[in-house]
């Protein structure tokens, strides 16, 4: 046999296996970024609603989708770092902790948006994007249930109870 006959033999049964591999290559890297997507998409939507649980788990699953090692992507951990750092920081008052986590949110969007193909710039991830004021009228009342049931169940609050029409059992 020649060599030509070989490296016939040698493609026809190494040909397949590198096209399996490749093929799996690429489909790990197809679910790596629909995995990055799948969270930007979640923050995005969920942007004006911060303390959903959507938001706070996509927030949560930064470090483990984007790559330390990868340069973009290794700016938008950093911008989750320090977003996450003002998250519990009590030090500042309300009103500059609200504007700086704003901020530090945008850019964390903006970073990912960078890294996922996205052409959004800083003032449209902060001021597009719609909440009914229904929304915030329904968690306020909705915090505003829970404290007063907790009250009452902690004996801080009573429930008070009026009667009326009560027919007197004398006649």
């Amino acid at each position: 046999m020649a060599i030509a006959d070989w490296l016939m033999i040698i493609a026809v049964l190494v040909g397949p296996i590198i096209a399996v591999q490749l093929t799996r290559y690429l489909d790990n890297l197809k679910e790596r970024k629909e995995r990055k997507l799948a969270i930007f998409k979640v923050l995005m939507a969920t942007r004006a609603y911060n303390v959903s649980w959507t938001h706070v788990e996509a927030l949560n699953r930064i470090d483990l989708e984007f790559d330390h090692n990868n340069k973009k992507e290794k700016a938008v951990i950093a911008a989750w770092k320090e977003y996450l750092d003002i998250l519990s920081n009590s030090s500042i008052s309300p009103e500059q902790w609200g504007m700086k986590r704003i901020d530090l949110m945008v850019e964390l969007l903006h970073k990912m948006s960078r890294v996922l193909d996205y052409d959004f710039d800083k003032t449209h991830i902060k001021n597009s994007f719609y909440s009914p004021m229904a929304h915030g009228a329904i968690e306020d009342e909705q915090v505003a249930l829970r404290r007063g049931l907790l009250e009452v169940l902690e004996g801080k609050r009573q429930i008070p109870i009026s009667f009326s029409n009560i027919e007197s059992s004398e006649k």
